[in-house]
Order: C-alpha cells, then structure tokens, then sequence
C-alpha cells in the first residue's frame, strides 16, 4: 500500500515537515510505502475554473491543467491513503496547500447524482496543522470552523472522515531576539514545546500507522 504525505509549508524542514515525516515514519513501520511531497518546491497554480473535469464527454476526475502538480495529482488518485500538512496563515491554510486541494478535489467532485465518487474508493486521510497561537487563542478565533470546509470536503470527496491534528504554540524562529517579537515569550514557548513537542510527534506516528489500518481492515 502507498501513503502519500504532502507539506503546505513554505519552510522544507519546518515544524509542520516535521510532523509529516513523524506520520510517514508510523506508516512505514506499519509496512506502507511512502512518498513525501514539498509542495512549495513546485511550480504550479490552483484551479482555473475550465470545468474540463465536468465535461460528459472527457475522462471524470483529470485535471487538465498542466504544470509541475499534475503527476502528483494522479499519484494523489492512486494513493492508498493521503496526509495534508499545513501551518495556519491569517486563520486559514497556505495558499499553496488551498491551491492544491482546489485542484485535487474540485476536479474529483462531479456535479451528479449518478457518480458517487470518481476515486472510485474511499481513501483515508489526515489534516495536520501547525500554528503560532496557543489553542485557547485558536478557539477564541474560531479556527476549526474557519477551516472546517477543507475536512469536510475531503469527507465528502475521499469517503471516510479525516483524522486531525493539531500542534499549537510552535516556535516560529530559532533566535527570537533577531526579529520584532515583544509580543511573544520565548522561553515560555519552548518550555511549551519541551512538554507538548513529543507528544505531537508521538500523535503524528500514530496517525501515520492508523491510516495504514484503515487501508487494511
């Protein structure tokens, strides 16, 4: 079975890679073969309403825009199971990972009653996301309902609900005194990542050999 991993993060070795990595570690000792996908290392666009994909007389589900994206949208398709990993800018994903959804989704969602899905199988996922603010600041910006649309989505589109997690109050910088930060303690951050870090990395794993369950019941 293949799992595939995408990171909607800018930074190739970031805080949300990491968790990925973490996710396709679990899979692997779980006996899945992985791939991992930097997704801002491709140069590509999000949909551009062609509606190729709805066409009765074209094939149901191809993208038809060409570019560095379009083979991983076909291994997307072919994948057993698939991880989405992004940070949270301005309350919402990276435009790179909502670039790539557009894409991935909207051209497997057919406006018909008669095609239930073009994947043609139910495909687990995850959704992992990381963010600078503290998950009472995320709940008092009502974060899960502003980016509740995409899990819904990959619900409706892939078959299964998605798994989630959350890694809250991550270090943004490795030296903080070089950077306008006064309203952030970081040593209070790190000592928040000394607790919470490896228990996200042990969630991620988890969420990695789970979806790699999910495929084999």
């Amino acid at each position: 079975m293949k799992i595939i991993a995408f990171n909607g993060s800018p930074r190739r070795n970031g805080n949300t890679a990491k968790l990925l990595k973490e996710a396709l570690r679990g899979a692997a000792a779980s006996g899945a073969d992985t791939e991992y996908v930097d997704l801002y290392s491709l140069n590509y666009k999000g949909c551009i309403s062609c509606f190729y994909c709805k066409r009765k007389d074209k094939d149901h589900g191809t993208c038809i825009v060409k570019d560095d994206l379009s083979p991983f949208l076909t291994k997307a398709k072919e994948a057993d199971a698939l991880l989405f990993g992004s940070p949270i800018y301005f309350l919402s994903l990276t435009s790179g990972m909502h670039a790539f959804l557009e894409r991935l989704f909207f051209s497997n969602y057919i406006y018909s009653t008669e095609i239930p899905s073009v994947f043609g199988k139910k495909i687990p996922s995850a959704f992992i996301y990381t963010m600078n603010v503290t998950e009472e600041q995320a709940k008092e910006y009502h974060l899960p309902q502003n980016i509740a649309a995409q899990e819904d989505f990959a619900d409706r589109i892939l078959g299964i609900p998605p798994k989630t997690l959350w890694a809250y109050n991550t270090l943004q910088f490795n030296d903080y005194s070089k950077y306008e930060s006064s309203v952030f303690s970081e040593s209070d951050k790190k000592a928040y990542q000394e607790k919470a870090g490896p228990i996200c990395l042990k969630e991620a794993y988890d969420i990695g050999q789970s979806l790699v369950q999910g495929t084999t019941k």
